[in-house]
């Protein structure tokens, strides 16, 4: 099956499809409504054959889809039926989830998403299981969000921002009792040295976990398909 990988970020929308040979990308922003967002990635992606799509949302995801407005793009995304928008299966999960999902390679796996905030998921045995990390605090005033996202990056400058993201990332794989850490996000490349037991991700895992999302396995105890992947909502 043909998918349609739809990555919403705050500054981009990336796009990709399976057997094509590069993705695509246009700017998203505050004015970017998900009437507007089905309209421009049809028309980016009218030559592409695709049965199905995968969305990857930067906001918290349930079962119908967006649980709350993202705040730094348009305003509609809570019931908005994509599935009839695009006329096509849809299924719609966290971005940060949708990038660790790409990024696992086996065992308990953590994943930090420094951006604009801070998106963080877990992945094992096939399950990915969303966080909502960066609403921790860090200190009286702040989150982790507002720490390790862009405004902390920028209040501190990176070298005090980079001591920060190596002692978090430390304990919150104690803490987890993750195997390992991924580091994705648009500021993972600032990151070094990596800590220990930590490797760095890209946008490559955005859509290779969009793909994952459509995979199917046989159960044969039961003798049927169902997802591979199980998405905790």
């Amino acid at each position: 099956m043909n998918i349609l990988v739809v990555d919403v970020g705050g500054s981009q929308v990336k796009l990709h499809a399976t057997g094509q040979p590069a993705p695509r990308r246009f700017e998203s922003g505050r004015s970017l409504t998900p009437a507007a967002l089905v309209e421009d990635v049809r028309r980016r992606t009218a030559d592409w054959p695709h049965e199905a799509v995968s969305l990857g949302y930067p906001g918290a995801v349930g079962p119908d889809g967006p649980e709350a407005e993202p705040g730094n793009l348009g305003d509609g995304w809570v019931g908005f039926d994509f599935a009839e928008a695009f006329g096509r299966p849809v299924r719609v999960v966290n971005d940060a989830a949708m990038q660790a999902l790409g990024a696992y390679t086996g065992g308990r796996m953590l994943f930090l998403g420094l951006g604009t905030g801070l998106g963080s998921a877990l992945v094992t045995d096939r399950v990915v299981i969303p966080l909502e990390l960066g609403t921790l605090p860090y200190g009286r005033r702040q989150t982790w969000a507002d720490r390790l996202g862009r405004r902390g990056l920028k209040r501190y400058g990176e070298a005090a921002w980079l001591t920060t993201v190596t002692r978090v990332v430390e304990h919150v794989r104690e803490a987890m009792k993750a195997d390992y850490v991924v580091l994705g996000g648009g500021n993972a490349k600032r990151v070094r040295p990596l800590p220990p037991h930590t490797r760095r991700g890209g946008n490559e895992d955005a859509f290779a976990g969009g793909f994952r999302l459509w995979e199917e396995e046989v159960d044969p105890h039961r003798y049927h398909t169902e997802a591979a992947w199980r998405v905790v909502r």
